[in-house]
């Protein structure tokens, strides 16, 4: 099989984000979202974007992303520039789903997921990762399956296939500010070990020299 050059494979990428661009569902209240087209073996999985995002034009623009860049900080040294210029980014949905009529960030419907489900599988065979990253319940359940419980996962590494693709997966709570599951025991606990975990994965290693 011959060898896909790195310039293929940006277009690729960049194909299918032409595609999340111009995807519409009824109960979006944005825009779809997406990072840059980076060539990565680390592949970061989102839950959504919320309703700054899209103004900003990329995913984790807010607060849960301040907290998000601040662990990757802590964990192996990464500005959040360096970060976004060197892991994919990608979400199990990729526009806001809008809010409850509570004011919360509305869960999004299995049809909304399945709308995107296409685009992860799409830049997991052009990027064949080999770690992937599930921020939030949503994503952890949409990588890991349904039922995988985040005291049960986060603080571990998991290894198994992800759209045909054999990986592993280091999965991180929510870093929203609204959650208190990172901020209590266990949760405390085990975000620290799965820190430590990326600090010393290989593809981290590889992907962050400098560190």
């Amino acid at each position: 099989m011959a060898k896909v050059s790195q310039a293929a494979r940006v277009a690729a990428l960049e194909e299918v984000q032409r595609d999340i661009r111009a995807l519409r569902m009824p109960g979006f209240a944005g825009p779809p979202v997406h990072g840059p087209p980076v060539l990565s073996s680390v592949f970061l999985v989102g839950q959504a974007p919320g309703p700054h995002e899209a103004k900003f034009g990329r995913p984790f623009a807010w607060t849960a992303g301040k907290t998000l860049f601040a662990w990757m900080a802590r964990s192996f040294g990464a500005t959040e520039e360096a970060f976004r210029a060197r892991v994919y980014m990608a979400a199990v949905v990729r526009a806001f789903p809008g809010k409850t009529r509570g004011g919360g960030d509305r869960v999004p419907s299995p049809e909304e997921i399945e709308a995107s489900r296409g685009f992860l599988a799409r830049e997991v065979a052009i990027l064949r990762p080999r770690l992937v990253i599930p921020v939030g319940r949503l994503a952890i359940e949409q990588v890991l399956g349904r039922g995988a419980r985040l005291d049960e996962v986060v603080g571990g590494v998991i290894h198994q296939e992800y759209h045909g693709a054999e990986v592993d997966v280091i999965a991180l709570p929510h870093p929203s500010g609204a959650s208190t599951w990172y901020k209590v025991e266990p949760g405390r606990t085990l975000l620290e070990a799965a820190l430590r975990r990326l600090a010393r994965h290989p593809e981290i290693r590889t992907t962050f020299p400098e560190r």
